[in-house]
């Protein structure tokens, strides 16, 4: 690395005011290097299953359970097995369960305390002290602390561990050690979560899976289509707005948009209402589930409501490719291509008939054009998005955690494709004689997508960035949605299903060859030859035998289908990926019944485990893109120490030099794992 410049030496002097500070840090990180790497987790395709998601990151996607099985499979029974594992997952809700089956509640509550204790000394062996001391509560922190670091078999001390443990259970105290203690044990397991897309539509949850990952220690997202589309309706794109309302009614699926982030559709509720009081709406009556609970009329007036907002989307995208002639999006100008007086419309040469053929709002000589109305509607829905604090703080949290894509540890992470002309060569975008392609692409689309949300001083450039947002969610060239085309109009409104084929970007055939995944990995600077590509996206229909590993192991397919209504086409519920200081495992998973289930008939999700890659030494810290930022930050402390040593530095006040700057500052709250 290049010499520090004496001013920043001095900034960096604030932080380390003295000789003892800056050796001490040195110290502590270089100690912090010879770690064994921590263990990874990677998902993708969550789509609002907050149930699943909830209970996969609690289980450390079966690590939990496979660590049991090593410490306690000789010595406790299988029912206490699952007893202990759903006691680590759901100790909230699982304790209290226990204390009231239990004959003799203190003698359980030692027991368990114990073991929790020990299963935790296991794990947090792998970590700095004062990492585990970060993770823990103050007020209590102490006392954990003492119990995990129980100097067995020292002379004298027996007494006073087992003192800790009567007292926590004489104090009334159980329910919240063991709480502590199996938070504990879940931040361990993991150190950092990977979410490969699509958090949001489909199931109920996304914003009480948003809320967690913003909770999360450590976490990073690559945008999915369906995360940008909700990000671009934050910004305020009219027509990301009414995808994502069309989405959720086509679905019956208004859990997020009302109950989480309170989205008022009553100015919706009101214009379809009275536009279409006498239209059966057939066409978009929607697809709910057999358990869903709603009534024939609530049916109705989503039918209504999708209707009017469905009309209101096709006008609004019609606008926008209007104003962006390069998304070269003009063939979805399907408004355009209606014989209205005829109900038919022509596509490819070929006449079809309407299903649909009552349009109210449609003027034929200018069919993009909102009606007085629908103008009110669509500004009302805005300033509804743009008020909601949750979704506000949701957008914010995706923008600061998220990019489209991640090059980590010589891996690199997107949750679509690259895309690509049939030839193999990546597929080029032109913007005012300008050609984008491959990463350059990915990196001005990432850079308008920000734009589009927090330029709120230039309304022009800020509504280039917002259209950016809905051309990622839905245009053929958008390495998110990777089709030639997303079929909306033709689903609805015809019935020749050969219209609805939405023909997948050459890269979805091309990524199963391994010269392909080099030359990507390439085209992002990393080393084909050690690293690989993990994706989501398209689910992996194992049914048909497809597999998630592909290109000779180059690239990895980890959307198995979190979402319930992919399962009868994948037969299971997800795969995630583990990576640790020994290599990466694929870890397939069963459908997940509920969090009731799981707590009070211990039904925890089935999980094969595959090893893909087998590192051919145990992997450190060291070895890590945070390594070697570590790594860095000593170089830049070495130059602090021979600037202080050379007289052109002074030290701070010695007062507290001992103490202030004695750690290695930002690489211990998050240092090794598994």
């Amino acid at each position: 690395m290049q010499t520090p410049s004496l001013k920043y030496l001095r900034l960096l002097s604030e932080k380390y005011p003295s000789i003892q500070a800056a050796s001490t840090a040195i110290i502590n990180c270089s100690a912090l290097l010879q770690l064994p790497k921590g263990t990874e987790h990677f998902l993708s395709d969550i789509h609002g299953e907050h149930e699943a998601f909830q209970h996969v990151v609690r289980n450390g996607a079966g690590s939990i359970w496979r660590k049991i099985e090593e410490m306690f499979g000789n010595s406790m029974s299988q029912s206490d097995r699952r007893n202990l594992a759903t006691l680590i997952y759901y100790p909230e809700l699982k304790t209290p369960l226990m204390l009231q089956s239990v004959p003799d509640k203190d003698a359980w509550s030692r027991l368990t305390l114990v073991r929790l204790a020990k299963f935790c000394r296991s794990l947090s062996a792998k970590y700095r002290r004062e990492t585990v001391r970060n993770f823990l509560p103050k007020l209590i922190a102490e006392t954990i602390e003492e119990l995990l670091y129980d100097q067995e078999g020292v002379e004298h001390k027996a007494a006073y561990y087992q003192s800790q443990i009567d007292t926590i259970v004489s104090t009334g105290s159980t329910q919240t050690f063991i709480t502590c203690f199996a938070e504990l044990i879940q931040r361990l397991a993991v150190e950092r979560l990977h979410v490969i897309g699509d958090i949001y539509d489909r199931g109920p949850g996304a914003h009480l899976i948003l809320d967690a990952l913003m909770a999360h220690h450590q976490v990073d997202i690559q945008w999915g289509n369906h995360d940008i589309l909700w990000m671009g309706a934050a910004a305020g794109s009219e027509a990301c707005i009414a995808n994502v309302i069309r989405t959720c009614l086509r679905y019956g699926n208004m859990e997020t948009l009302e109950n989480g982030y309170g989205i008022s559709l009553l100015p919706l509720a009101s214009f379809a209402l009275e536009t279409y009081k006498d239209d059966p709406c057939e066409c978009f009556i929607p697809r709910v589930s057999a358990e869903a609970s709603f009534t024939t009329q609530e049916i109705r007036l989503m039918a209504q409501m999708q209707k009017a907002v469905t009309i209101l989307q096709f006008k609004l995208e019609a606008q926008v490719i209007k104003r962006r002639p390069h998304y070269q999006m003009q063939d979805r100008l399907l408004l355009n291509k209606v014989d209205y007086p005829r109900g038919v419309i022509e596509l490819g040469g070929v006449e079809y008939s309407l299903r649909d053929q009552f349009y109210p709002t449609i003027d034929p000589g200018n069919p993009d054009l909102l009606t007085a109305e629908e103008l009110v509607v669509v500004d009302k829905l805005r300033l509804s998005f743009a008020n909601s604090r949750k979704l506000q703080q949701h957008a914010r949290f995706l923008f600061s955690a998220g990019s489209l894509y991640l090059v980590h540890d010589g891996n690199l992470l997107y949750h679509g494709c690259i895309a690509m002309n049939d030839d193999g060569t990546f597929r080029s975008f032109n913007v005012d004689g300008q050609s984008f392609a491959g990463k350059a692409f990915l990196d001005r689309a990432d850079r308008l997508a920000r734009q589009g949300y927090f330029d709120t001083d230039n309304p022009a450039q800020k509504q280039y960035g917002m259209d950016a947002m809905w051309f990622l969610w839905c245009a053929p060239q958008s390495p998110l949605f990777g089709k030639e085309k997303m079929a909306t109009f033709e689903r609805y409104l015809l019935d020749n299903k050969t219209t609805h084929s939405e023909k997948r970007n050459a890269y979805y055939r091309l990524r199963d060859t391994e010269a392909t995944s080099r030359n990507i990995l390439e085209e992002f600077g990393l080393d084909p030859d050690t690293g690989c590509i993990i994706n989501g996206h398209m689910p992996v229909k194992v049914m048909k035998g497809e597999r998630p590993i592909k290109a000779n192991g180059k690239l990895l397919v980890i959307d198995g289908g979190f979402s319930k209504t992919y399962h009868r086409d994948t037969g299971i519920a997800g795969y995630t990926l583990i990576s640790n200081s020994r290599g990466l495992l694929l870890a397939a998973h069963q459908p997940f019944e509920s969090t009731q289930k799981a707590v009070s008939e211990e039904l925890d999700i089935d999980t094969e485990t595959e090893i893909i890659r087998t590192h051919p030494f145990r992997m450190r810290v060291c070895d890590t893109d945070r390594g070697r930022e570590i790594q860095e930050h000593i170089d830049e402390l070495q130059a602090l120490l021979h600037a202080y040593r050379e007289g052109l530095i002074k030290e701070h006040s010695l007062g507290d030099s001992f103490i202030h700057g004695a750690t290695c500052t930002g690489w211990t709250e998050l240092s090794s794992g598994n």
